[in-house]
């Protein structure tokens, strides 16, 4: 790689850095090529990206961002995820970390806060952004749901009792 290439990657990934919600730092070590292929493409199928350089590099492009607190944790062959949904990237790293032994998740950062590697397990427990609108909407319905049933109870009733009154004037 020459010094274009490698200025241009510091440019690429400090975009990067200033505009993800959420970076997940790892170490790969043993990884095989069709595993870090089957990593990638799970963070692509979730709207993230895996990358991996040079700690010099991605330390120069970690400068002016609010994830700059991460270089400290650059050491040894580190591996990147990042992504917008706050939630997906941690979520994939930490469940192909369970399934392969030779992904160590050392840490990350969501906005200004740097998160240690159980700070990034906790937040792939959390449900994602599409879950949490799903449930939103929910609670939303429900309460609309109700009150409809409530409104047309007493007319209904009012109802039956005009329906009895009526029937009773007939018969007498």
């Amino acid at each position: 790689m020459d010094r274009a290439e490698k200025k241009e990657l510091v440019t690429t990934l400090n975009q990067v850095f200033s505009s993800t919600g959420v970076i997940v730092v790892a170490h790969n070590l043993g990884l095989t090529v069709p595993q870090m292929n089957d990593l990638r493409g799970r963070m692509a199928g979730a709207g993230g990206r895996v990358k991996i350089a040079k700690n010099r590099l991605v330390k120069l492009a970690l400068e002016g961002t609010t994830a700059s607190g991460l270089s400290a944790i650059l050491t040894g062959p580190t591996m990147l995820a990042f992504s917008a949904d706050p939630v997906a990237a941690p979520k994939i790293a930490v469940e192909f970390a369970k399934q392969n032994d030779k992904l160590v998740v050392l840490g990350g950062a969501f906005g200004t806060t740097m998160l240690d590697a159980s700070g990034v397990k906790a937040l792939a427990e959390l449900p994602s952004l599409d879950q949490l609108r799903a449930r939103l909407v929910g609670m939303i319905q429900t309460p609309a749901t109700r009150i409809a049933g409530v409104l047309q109870a007493p007319a209904g009733q009012l109802a039956r009792v005009l329906n009895a009154y009526a029937t009773k004037s007939e018969a007498a």
